[in-house]
């Protein structure tokens, strides 16, 4: 009796074992992709070198087709070595353009500044201005700013006023000139003092005024 017992747990101890394996087998569990791919050594990517040439999107083209590589790119013709592309000589931008657009082969201006700018300020087309008393300007098609500048004339006295507003000083008045550190009119003898007598230069106002001496009154002969 005892020798069935030990047999019969001998069997049982076999059996699972057997199960075990039989049920664990490597068809029921596939290899993950990654363990497909490394193990798969006959797989083959698209090569076009010698035979088209791909664009931006992935479109593929014939050799000798001529296609565009991008959105904003110049033509391109499909050639053995690869793409062969038009290279046109652009026109330049105007330098006051405000508004770029790469839409094709050669960038295109589409808004150019209808003002100008001077000393911080904004100007319609042709539209004349004074930035100071002195200076008449007007902003040009060009979006240049051209200025003329007046010129005075030299003014008929020694004490000249700028008025506001105003470009070129004024002679409030009158002519005059200088007699000494005396300031004099024009057009008249002044005495000065005891004993000169003077007047200014017709038209050269700024030279020193003509002074001559007279026989001083009060002046008791010895």
């Amino acid at each position: 009796m005892a020798l069935h017992i030990h047999e019969a747990c001998i069997l049982l101890l076999v059996i699972p074992g057997l199960v075990t394996s039989a049920a664990i087998s490597h068809e029921d569990y596939p290899a993950d992709e990654g363990d497909q791919i490394s193990s798969n050594d006959n797989l083959i990517f698209d090569d076009y070198r010698g035979k088209g040439c791909v664009d931006d999107s992935g479109f593929v083209y014939k050799l000798g087709e001529r296609f565009f590589p991008g959105h904003s790119n110049c033509p391109c013709v499909c050639a053995l070595d690869g793409p062969v592309c038009d290279q046109p000589e652009c026109p330049k931008i105007h330098p006051k353009c405000t508004k770029v657009e790469h839409n094709g082969c050669c960038p295109e201006c589409k808004e150019v500044k209808n003002f100008c700018e001077y000393h911080g300020k904004n100007y319609k087309i042709l539209e004349e201005f004074k930035p100071s008393p002195c200076e008449w300007c007007r902003c040009e098609p060009s979006n240049e700013v051209h200025c003329v500048v007046a010129d005075c004339a030299v003014p008929e006295c020694v004490n000249p006023v700028y008025e506001p507003e105003q470009c070129c000083p004024v002679c409030k008045n009158g002519p005059n000139c200088f007699a000494g550190t005396t300031i004099i009119p024009a057009g008249i003898e002044v005495k000065v003092d005891e004993c000169n007598i003077c007047h200014c230069h017709n038209g050269d106002w700024w030279k020193p005024a003509q002074c001559s001496k007279r026989e001083c009154q009060g002046k008791q002969s010895v």
